[in-house]
This record gives structure tokens, C-alpha cells and sequence, in this order.
């Protein structure tokens, strides 16, 4: 006799038929909707918190891609910029910024009164609140470079004051000009009149990705450009130092080093390194290549040591799991054609593992890139970093900065600009470090393969 013979149909437990849902599965089906639903929950609070992460770096920091510029015609007076008239390069050379600051204000004035702006400010002097400090300097070494322009009327664009420039971006209230001894209504007047001029208006501005850190009193004149240099020559650093070391270290210990207490002991530590924080190996690196061999402070060789320390466990952790993941039979079957044990490595088990090897690396070097903490120790964060390096030596053992060093200077200085320009400098990190880890999951989906 089967089952479909039974009278009832079909077969019976002592709790019930198989066929239907008792309280016990009703129960278990619950828990796991519930778990689902918690799930999502996470997921959705999670994405919820990256979108305002992300809302909140951009909004903050995309004005520091925009600037205010003022074009004026400045008149290069011979009697100031060359009282010999003998266009002597060296006579030039002697007036200093002070002597074209007159010149620079009497064309914004001349500007204002052209645009028929109504305004008590009725002297030059009163015009220096609405321009950069860097006004001078611009003029001065256009003129060093072309001594010709003396006695001609000649159009720059300078860069706005930081206060001109944050009333524009709604940094700067009306409201609060009581407490601002740098700038008051008359002057905002004088702005929204030149606006409506076309004499000021706010651009992009390439020189915050490509210039050089200013002083306090020139926040508009900022850029983290030489910053990026000195994280990319950081980055060579550590990129030739703790690739080959780390690479050379993970294939030894997990493929020719004894099983014995010793490689236990090299394993555990390296595992212990990897989560120390990265201020240790700041003092690390101040003890070690400042105080003890003498490295100079604040450069990028030094830079890169200190994070070639703290990236290489990262390197070896990956890299080993890397080699771990190729299956036994790839090694057994070149052993068995007659390979030794380093060909074997080298011709067959670092191939398959290179996808691996390749993503624990470039995601160390985004680690590298973005720490803070080591490069306070070295000083990095105590030098303006106003000029480029002129070649590979320069760029290594001249004083520099990083990007993470430059955005933390930024932030705690007292000028709003250069608040704005830390959230700027932020954004321009978050690209360089969204970048490494897509080109990680690139190369690892490119380069892996399936066995």
C-alpha cells in the first residue's frame, strides 16, 4: 500500500499534516521577514547617512571652485614705477608691492565712478578693502617681465577680497558687518554696483586645483595644487618601497617559511601592526628619520617612509590572502611536471594572484593617501607650501605638504574662506580616493580568473 492509498490522503505527523504551516514554521517565517526587514532598514539608514555625508561636503565645499575677480584697467604710472625713465630692470626691481597699491586702487575707483555707483568712499585708499592682497604682486612681476608696459593703461583681473568673495557666497551677512573690521555696507554697495557693471564677477577658479597655499591675509589667493604634488611624491615613495617589501615578505611566509613558533610569532605581530594606530608610526618616523638619521622635516621622502611602515601589513595581509586563494593543485601540478618550488611560485601561483596582490595595494596606497596623523608628527602641517618643486630631488627632500596636512591647516585657521576651502580640499581627496578604489575592482575584475 503507498501513501496515496492512505485513507486521509496523504501522510500525517504526530503535530500535524507535513502539508500545512504549523505555529512552529509560522513562527520561524516571521523571524526571517523580520530579519529581512531589518536588513533593508540598515542598508536604507545607511545610504541615508552617505547621502548626507555627501550633501554636506559638496554644498559646503563647492564654493571654493568658484572665485571673485575684478577686471580693471590699471594705469602704470612712470613717474612711480620708474622715476629714472631708463627702464633699468634693477631701478624697477626697487619699488616694492607698496608703490603699485596706489596705482591698483585709483583703477577700482576710477572703475566705481565709471559705473556711476554712488558712494561716500570717495579716496583710492578706501578701494583696498575690495581687493586681494596679491593684487601687487601680480602687477609687479608683469611689469619685471615686460618693462614695456610702463606708461600704458593695461586690463588685469584680479581676485576679489575674501570678504567681497563670501559676501557673494553668502558667507559674509550684511548683518554681521558690525562685528567685520575688514569691510562695511558702503563697501558691499560698491560691490553689488560693480556686479551689475559686469566689472566683478565670480568664475571658475583653476588656480584652487593647481596654486599654491597663501598666506592668512590672502585666503582667496589659497590653492592645493602643490599639496597634491607633495602627496604624489609620497606616494612613488611608498608605492616603490612597500610594494616589492611587502610582496617579497607575503611570498616567503607563506609559501617557503617552516611552520614553527617563529613565523606564528611573525604573523601574529604583523596582524598586531596592522591595527596600530597611525599616529605610532608617527612617532616612529619623528624619532627615527628626524631626530636619529636627520631627514629634513616636512618632506615628502620622510612622508613616504612613515607611511610605507604603516601600509606595509595592509600590503601583506592581502597579499598572502592573495596566495592563499589559488588552489593547492596549481602548485602540486607544476611540482609534477618537474618545476622546482620557486618556479612553481613565480611562474604559476603569483600569476593567479596578482588581481589580488594588485587591489591590496592600491587600496593600501588610498589608505596611505588619505592619513593625517603621521604627517603632524613630521611637521608637515607647520609648512605653507607657496611654491612647486622644480625637479624629482626637489620634490622629495624639499619641505612640502599633503593634502590631508593641508585640509587640517585650513581648518583651523580663523578666515571663513579658508573653512570653505577645507570642504574644497576634501572633495578633490574623496575624487583621488574614490578613483584607486574603482581602478582596484577594475583590475580585479579584469585580471581574475575563475578555476
Amino acid at each position: 500500500m503507498t501513501d496515496a492509498s492512505l485513507p486521509n490522503g496523504g501522510a500525517k505527523s504526530r503535530h500535524g499534516s507535513l502539508t500545512s504551516v504549523d505555529a512552529r514554521t509560522k513562527k520561524r517565517n516571521t523571524a526571517e521577514k523580520r530579519f529581512r526587514a531589518y536588513g533593508v532598514v540598515a542598508i536604507a539608514t545607511g545610504i541615508l547617512f552617505l547621502m548626507v555625508l555627501l550633501y554636506a561636503i559638496i554644498t559646503s565645499g563647492a564654493g571654493a571652485f568658484q572665485q571673485t575677480f575684478i577686471k580693471v584697467p590699471v594705469y602704470l604710472d612712470p613717474a612711480k614705477l620708474d622715476k629714472k625713465g631708463e627702464r633699468n630692470i634693477d631701478d624697477i626691481k626697487k619699488v616694492s608691492t607698496f608703490g603699485y597699491n596706489p596705482l591698483i586702487q585709483n583703477a577700482v575707483l576710477k572703475a566705481v565712478e565709471d559705473a556711476g555707483i554712488e558712494t561716500p568712499l570717495k579716496k583710492s585708499k578706501d578701494m583696498k578693502a575690495l581687493i586681494s592682497a596679491s593684487a601687487a604682486a601680480q602687477v609687479r612681476s608683469s611689469v619685471i617681465e615686460n618693462p614695456a608696459l610702463i606708461g600704458q593703461t593695461v586690463d588685469f583681473k584680479f581676485l576679489a577680497s575674501s570678504r567681497v568673495d563670501g559676501y557673494l557666497k553668502d558667507r559674509v551677512k550684511r548683518e554681521d558687518l558690525a562685528r567685520d573690521k575688514n569691510i562695511d555696507a558702503e563697501h558691499l554697495d560698491i560691490v553689488d554696483g560693480l556686479m551689475e557693471a559686469g566689472v566683478l564677477k565670480k568664475t571658475f577658479n583653476p588656480a584652487f586645483i593647481f596654486g599654491a597655499d597663501a598666506s592668512e591675509s590672502r585666503a582667496e589667493q589659497a590653492g592645493i595644487g602643490v599639496s597634491m604634488i607633495g602627496s604624489f611624491f609620497m606616494m612613488l615613495v611608498v608605492l616603490f618601497l612597500a610594494l616589492p617589501i611587502g610582496v617579497a615578505a607575503s611570498i616567503y611566509l607563506e609559501e617557503f617559511a617552516p611552520k614553527n613558533r617563529w613565523t606564528d610569532l611573525i604573523e601574529v605581530n604583523i596582524s598586531n601592526l596592522a591595527a596600530v594606530p597611525s599616529i605610532v608610526f608617527g612617532i616612529l618616523g619623528l624619532a627615527v628619520f628626524i631626530q636619529f638619521i636627520h631627514l629634513p622635516q616636512s618632506a615628502p621622502l620622510v612622508g613616504g617612509l612613515v607611511l610605507t611602515l604603516m601600509t606595509l601589513p595592509t600590503i601583506i595581509i592581502s597579499t598572502r590572502a592573495s596566495l592563499k586563494s589559488v588552489p593547492p593543485s596549481i602548485r602540486d601540478a607544476a611540482l609534477g611536471v618537474g618545476a622546482s618550488k620557486m618556479q612553481s611560485v613565480f611562474h604559476h601561483v603569483l600569476p593567479l594572484a596578482a588581481p589580488g596582490i594588485l587591489t591590496g595595494t592600491i587600496i593600501g596606497l588610498a589608505q596611505a593617501l588619505g592619513e593625517t596623523a603621521p604627517l603632524l608628527l613630521i611637521g608637515m602641517v607647520g609648512y605653507i607650501a607657496s611654491n612647486a618643486p622644480d625637479g624629482i630631488a626637489s620634490g622629495l627632500l624639499d619641505p612640502n605638504s599633503a593634502m590631508p596636512a593641508q585640509i587640517y591647516e585650513w581648518a583651523k585657521r580663523a578666515d571663513p574662506a579658508y573653512y570653505e576651502r577645507a570642504w574644497g580640499g576634501i572633495i578633490i581627496l574623496l575624487i583621488f580616493l574614490v578613483t584607486m578604489n574603482t581602478l582596484a575592482v577594475f583590475l580585479r575584475r579584469r585580471f581574475e580568473r575563475r578555476w
